[in-house]
């Protein structure tokens, strides 16, 4: 199972590393919204 992981992390280094400046950009989007009410 670990080696099957692996093999997936492998061939689909790219698409992971979009995924991780999606999910970077989700995080600090929403702690923009709710800090956004605060500030105004």
């Amino acid at each position: 199972m670990i080696e099957q992981i692996k093999a997936a992390a492998r061939q689909s280094r790219e698409t992971l590393l979009q995924d991780a400046i999606g999910l970077a950009s989700l995080i600090v989007m929403m702690v923009v919204a709710l800090y956004l009410p605060g500030v105004i």
